[in-house]
Formats: C-alpha cells, structure tokens, sequence
C-alpha cells in the first residue's frame, strides 16, 4: 500500500509533538467561564423552508465577544418526549448547508443542528463587527497579541460547546443524547465539542483539522488548508525567530491537546491517503482519546468522500 505518512501500526501509538502549554487546562477553564457569563440571548426563527415531518427554524445566540451566531434547527414534529439530537460542524470556509441536508435524521427522530462558524460562509457574525467571510488567516488570527484569549478559534471552540448546551436546555431535546459529527474543520470541532462540554454523548469526527501543527510544518504539508502557517512565516516572521513561540500559542487551539477531555463515545474516520489533514496529526488527538472509541480505516482514500461512512454514522447514533 503506498504511504504518504507512518505505517498504520505507528499511526495507532504516535502521541503528536506540537507543543500543550502548561497552563493549557487553566486556559480553557477561564474561556469557558467567560463562556457561561455571556447571555445567550437565543432566538428561534420560524424558516420559509419548512416540511410536514419537520420544523425548521433559524436558531441565533450570542457567543463570547459579543458575536451573534446562527445555526439551522430542524425538529421533527408531533414528538411528545423528549429525543436525541445531531449538532453538525461544516468543513473550512463552509456553511451550515440546505435544509434538505437534515431530514434524514429528523425523519429519524433526532432533531437536528448545524452551526455556521463565525466569519466563514454561513450568516454568524465575526466579532470584527461583520457578517460572512472573514475567512483568510482564522487558524493565526490573535497569534500576534500577546494574550492567546485572542485567538478565533478559541472563540469558535466555546461556540461549539456553548451551542451543545443550549440544545441540552431545550425542551424536546433528551439532555443525556446529543451528539456531534463533522469532517474536516467539523471533526476538529466536534472534538472541540465533546471536549468542552462534557456531557456530550457520542462524537463522529471525520478526518480531523487543526491537529498536531508541527507535525503539519515538518511534513512540509503547510498547504491548502493550512497554508496560513507558511503565509504567516513568509509575512510576519520570515526568519523563524519567534518559531517557537508561535507553536507553543497554537497549542492553546490544538484539538489533539482537548481530546484527554472528552468523555463521549467516540466513532473516528480516517483516510490514510489523506494530504490536506495528515493522518498522524489526526491519530494524534484520536489517541489522546481515553472514553469508549472506534476507528474506521479507508487505506486507499484522502481528504474527500469515505464510501459508506455516512451509513456507519447513522448506525453509531441509532445504537443505544
């Protein structure tokens, strides 16, 4: 089988190397507070979009720094007790998707919830005070203050968990199931998710991002998806010398770091051919993971569709 990464059996003990700050739990344990003083504020917003086995409705809460963010919300009507719902995490630059996206789950009896990250392609706001794309640099954006409270992703991290709290709040939602699933950007958010609000109840990430850096930048992977860590060198420190301190301020926003937390069980699809997101980087948190886990392997597949994979995470959240 060709390789671009370590062999399979290497993948399953490689423990990552960027670096955790020490004060990393410390850390999030400040953001999250900051995260349960904020008012959420939410408001749900009957769609134009609607279907005679479900609501759909456009959900808005506010996050911290003041950012309003949107997600899409579909129900299934006519359910007296409570039931499971799905939160979905889109991939880099993208959306919370169509409507239509949803109904197979809702057809199912979950509700269902899909998050528009702030300032990518959906309608959530970047606390720079716009709406839309902000996209360009969010993986180093903040990297330059010194205080890494400033960095984005620590914000669309606390979106995720705060999102996953407000669904356990609702009324027609089962607290006690509400998982999360997402590829790409959306599996390191569902991580991110199950990390940071622990009663979380199972976790489906797809081929995680934003993992391992290091890794990332010795690979000479810096591309695509991360290519804002080579834009960063080349623009803002061109002869590497604060090197060092940039990886260590990226460890506060490295999901292979938050895994230890999660407590979630956990379905993880990995293609092994994969050069947008390596799959040492990805193993890097999958193996930090310490609650009951699963990995499904595609040897021949990279950063695109997993033949039946959709089906296996159907399955994961129809078993009791």
């Amino acid at each position: 089988m060709p390789l671009i990464d370590m062999p399979l059996d290497q993948l399953k003990t490689y423990p990552g190397i960027s670096p955790r700050p020490d004060d990393f739990d410390a850390y999030w344990e400040k953001a999250l507070q900051e995260m349960r003083d904020t008012d959420p504020a939410l408001e749900l917003v009957p769609s134009k979009f609607q279907v005679p086995f479900a609501e759909c409705f456009d959900l808005y809460f506010t996050g911290v720094h003041g950012a309003r963010i949107h997600a899409k919300y579909v129900r299934p009507r006519h359910v007296q007790e409570p039931h499971p719902a799905v939160i979905q995490f889109h991939g880099y630059s993208g959306h919370s998707g169509d409507w239509t996206d949803k109904l197979g789950l809702a057809a199912l009896g979950f509700s269902v919830i899909s998050m528009d990250a702030r300032g990518q392609g959906g309608k959530s706001e970047d606390t720079g005070g716009v709406k839309g794309n902000t996209l360009n640099g969010h993986i180093i954006r903040g990297l330059d203050s010194e205080d890494p409270q400033h960095l984005l992703f620590r914000h669309i991290f606390l979106d995720t968990a705060q999102l996953a709290g407000i669904v356990m709040g609702l009324p027609e939602v089962d607290e006690t199931r509400v998982a999360a699933t997402g590829w790409s950007q959306g599996g390191a958010l569902t991580i991110a998710c199950a990390a940071l609000e622990p009663r979380i109840w199972k976790a489906a990430p797809v081929y995680p991002f934003l993992s391992d850096y290091r890794r990332v930048w010795e690979m000479d992977l810096a591309k695509d998806a991360y290519d804002e860590l080579r834009t960063y060198f080349r623009l803002f420190d061109p002869q590497h010398e604060r090197e060092e301190s940039m990886f260590h301020k990226l460890g506060y926003i490295d999901i292979q770091n938050l895994a230890n937390r999660i407590r979630a069980e956990v379905l993880m699809g990995i293609g092994l051919m994969d050069t947008i997101c390596p799959p040492s980087t990805q193993m890097a948190a999958y193996n930090k993971i310490v609650s009951t886990k699963r990995l499904e392997v595609f040897p021949d597949f990279g950063h695109e569709g997993l033949p039946g994979l959709h089906d296996k995470i159907v399955g994961f959240l129809l078993a009791e």
